[in-house]
């Protein structure tokens, strides 16, 4: 393990770069762990399945943003500034309580329907195709940049009509508000840039209604109830950035492990009846998203063989509660024909993903239908490959490839 403080783990680059190693000593200690944030926040990190569980859908562990900020204060005793967030983007249905979250999350469930998602199916696949068409011309590419990013940013782009002309900012600001190695100033000038842009996009839509996914949103209603201006731009800002960095994660880390093991690799080849269990071994085994956005207790709580005080700060690890023995037998060992389900990669409770359909579609048709079409190699040593830092995204900073037509040998 890496530094301390009090006696306290660090999570820093060593954890960033392999957190199953801490997250298996955690586990194996306590029911929640204390630790200490890249920003020197105290806080809990719950690791064990059942409790992660139970964390996420339990309302004594609250979610509400201004709480939020008192709470973050207790837990810096050196008393060192935390980045000021944009508050415009903060005001999400993922950082509120009941009755605020039922509201706002009924709202949007009305324009996010499964119908909505399969009559994306289609589109999903031109996309796909013609990635990998510009793809197979390259031969030798980076399969995060040619098909795992651009693949659900053009997908949530399009439903929500946003111009493709500035996905590549996007995306630079999006990769600081979720990463964990940023200086505060930074963090600010890129919230502040993204909600300016998102605020142009409600503007245009309200005065420029059509028929796509955020014109539904901003006149959305419910027994006379809409969003208010604030309160679209914060949702544009979730969907925006939950509709793509899941997604990223799930298709590359996806290929890695199937590079990784080619007997589960050949397994797919063999029987592409298994893609949509595959996806879920994805999912639970090397979750795309590592420690859900954080929580704090309204009261003590017993989790397990501890208790948290109240007003402690906690996280907890999806990517570690999937991992967990007790829960799935042999965790560490990657089968794609592992029975599925029950995996927490989406969360669980009243914040369960909203996009979780639409991300196991696109993950689905980009792995089948690149398996389909190439013979993938990996062009640089797998285990040297570096991972994104931070405590919130579990992704590939890079996945370097050869992609060879099938039959091409």
């Amino acid at each position: 393990m890496g530094e301390k403080i009090a006696g306290l783990d660090v999570l820093g680059e060593e954890y960033f770069a392999d957190p199953h190693a801490y997250h298996a000593a955690f586990r194996e200690g306590a029911a929640a762990t204390r630790v200490v944030l890249p920003r020197g926040s105290r806080a809990w990190l719950v690791t064990r399945y059942e409790e992660a569980r139970s964390v996420l859908s339990d309302p004594r562990f609250s979610k509400h943003h201004e709480g939020f900020r008192r709470v973050v204060e207790l837990s810096r005793p050196d008393g060192a500034e935390e980045p000021a967030f944009d508050e415009s983007l903060a005001r999400t249905m993922l950082n509120m309580d009941p009755p605020d979250h039922t509201r706002l999350r009924k709202l949007v469930t009305k324009a996010f329907t499964a119908r909505r998602v399969e009559l994306l199916r289609p589109r999903v696949r031109e996309i796909t195709r013609s990635l990998l068409d510009e793809a197979a011309a390259r031969g030798d590419v980076d399969l995060v940049d040619a098909l795992a990013f651009p693949l659900p940013i053009t997908v949530i782009c399009e439903m929500l009509d946003v111009p493709m002309d500035r996905r590549d900012d996007f995306r630079q600001w999006s990769n600081v508000l979720v990463g964990g190695s940023f200086e505060p100033a930074e963090i600010q000038a890129a919230g502040q840039a993204m909600a300016g842009y998102l605020l142009q996009l409600v503007e245009h839509k309200r005065a420029n209604p059509g028929d796509d996914f955020f014109s539904e949103l901003v006149h959305a209603s419910d027994d006379g109830d809409r969003l208010d201006q604030g309160e679209l731009i914060a949702m544009a800002f979730l969907l925006l950035v939950a509709g793509h960095e899941t997604t990223v994660n799930l298709i590359a880390n996806g290929v890695y492990h199937l590079l990784r093991h080619p007997d589960q690799l050949a397994k797919l080849r063999d029987d592409p009846s298994l893609l949509p269990g595959a996806v879920e071994e994805f999912l639970r085994y090397e979750s795309p998203i590592n420690q859900a956005t954080v929580r704090y207790t309204t009261e003590d709580v017993e989790l397990g063989d501890v208790v948290v005080p109240k007003d402690s700060l906690v996280l907890v690890s999806l990517l570690s509660g999937n991992r967990d023995d007790a829960k799935f037998p042999d965790a560490d060992r990657f089968d794609i024909t592992r029975p599925t389900g029950g995996h927490l990669a989406f969360g669980h409770g009243i914040h369960f993903c909203l996009g979780a359909p639409l991300a196991r579609l696109e993950g689905e048709i980009a792995v089948g239908m690149l398996l389909e079409r190439f013979d993938v190699t990996p062009t640089e040593d797998l285990e040297s490959l570096p991972w994104r830092p931070g405590t919130l995204i579990r992704g590939l900073v890079e996945l370097p490839v050869n992609l060879t037509p099938r039959g091409a040998r």
